[in-house]
């Protein structure tokens, strides 16, 4: 029996005269995504992009996990296709196919879509032949059209005919690539693997974009952000990620500012530094993991003083969560665990005792211009290091 795929796409169809472009990076996403598994064939037509294996070698669990982290399905459904496209076919192949859910369930429906309009039986007729067949093939069973334990679908369509059973939730959002480009500051907290997921989601390609302070900060903190980035890459696809030698420029805050502005000049030169590396790599945004009023430099006096460092515009898709919020996101796509590991980052090297929370932009901006910190940013922009990412297998 030959098992393929349907996948539905979400907001793509309300893209209008622009839903090609989208439905052709989908697509695209979702053959890259699915390359490592083996071949396929991937083919859209009525709002649903079948996915059919050209090969016997295939992992077909494996690539129902790879689909269900493509941005731009709102659900996939694993099917199986009818020999032919009758009404035989299909009370032949549902039966075998949903057997295992059919013997755990004790109640069930039947759904039918016929889109090929020169089926004989039109869709009730479909569902009372079908659901009669099941009835016999499974005395225990009774029918529940408001609230089955299971819902057995059949789709009639130009190129075939599909039985399955209930289909399985995906990522949603718009795909990758459609949204242009942006560059995520990327810590190796909680809450920045959650930004560049919730960013790449609405359509943004990505590039990470890390900053580290050796010998205040290790191999192993870094290693942690590439692990980190992995996971996530699973859901954006290869990225890279821009490492910035940072520890003289922390020394030099350090030495020359007052210590409660230790944490917002740092901010405003990490803005200023990634807006410089986001334009040469293409990207026309900044993306951070912010929350407002979760430590000194994200409330809206600190915020407003970051911003001024950077005319790029800056999304913070956490702004108005809760840490708890945050955390379930981060559990959902597996950074979490990863993401509490104990390795120091560069945010907390040189913590001050008292930060200030109301920060006035014209003493922040005169202490930074004071330090003169134009000759080390030249020169970490010279040192920079590229690592590629690629989806944790």
């Amino acid at each position: 029996m030959k098992e393929i795929l349907l996948l539905k796409d979400g907001e793509i169809v309300l893209k209008g005269m622009n839903r090609r472009q989208f439905e052709d990076a989908l697509k695209k996403n979702i053959r890259i995504a699915l390359q490592p598994v083996g071949r396929f064939e991937i083919t859209s037509a009525q709002s649903t992009i079948c996915v059919r294996p050209l090969g016997e070698d295939v992992d077909f669990d494996e690539a129902c996990d790879r689909v269900g982290r493509v941005f731009g399905i709102v659900s996939y459904s694993r099917a199986a296709l009818c020999e032919s496209k009758t009404m035989d076919a299909v009370m032949e192949t549902a039966p075998v196919y949903l057997e295992k859910q059919l013997r755990a369930a004790k109640t069930f429906k039947v759904e039918a879509k016929r889109s090929d309009k020169k089926f004989p039986l039109k869709s009730p007729e479909i569902c009372r032949e079908l659901g009669g067949r099941l009835l016999g093939c499974f005395p225990h069973l009774r029918v529940d059209v408001h609230d089955p334990d299971v819902t057995v679908y059949v789709e009639i369509r130009d190129f075939g005919a599909y039985v399955h059973a209930d289909p399985i939730r995906g990522a949603g959002g718009i795909p990758v690539g459609t949204g242009g480009k942006a560059a995520i500051l990327i810590s190796g907290g909680i809450d920045s693997p959650v930004a560049a997921y919730m960013m790449a989601k609405r359509g943004l390609r990505l590039t990470a974009i890390h900053f580290a302070s050796p010998p205040y900060t290790s191999q192993r903190a870094e290693d942690k952000v590439v692990r980190l980035l992995q996971k996530v890459s699973l859901y954006t696809g290869p990225l890279k990620m821009i490492t910035v030698p940072f520890t003289a420029i922390q020394e030099k805050l350090r030495d020359g500012c007052p210590e409660e502005l230790f944490t917002i000049i740092m901010r405003r030169l990490m803005m200023e530094m990634s807006q410089r590396i986001a334009r040469d790599y293409g990207c026309s945004a900044l993306i951070t993991g912010e929350s407002l009023g979760q430590v000194a430099s994200q409330t809206i006096g600190a915020l407003n003083c970051t911003d001024e460092a950077a005319d790029m515009v800056v999304f913070r898709p956490l702004i108005g969560m809760d840490k708890q919020e945050i955390i379930n996101i981060a559990y959902k796509i597996d950074t979490y665990e990863t993401s509490i590991e104990p390795y120091e980052d560069c945010c907390t090297v040189f913590t001050p005792r008292h930060p200030r929370t109301k920060p006035i932009l014209k003493f922040v901006k005169e202490a930074q211009e004071r330090a003169n910190f134009a000759p080390l940013i030249e020169e970490a922009l010279q040192n920079l290091k590229i690592t590629p990412i690629n989806p944790e297998i």
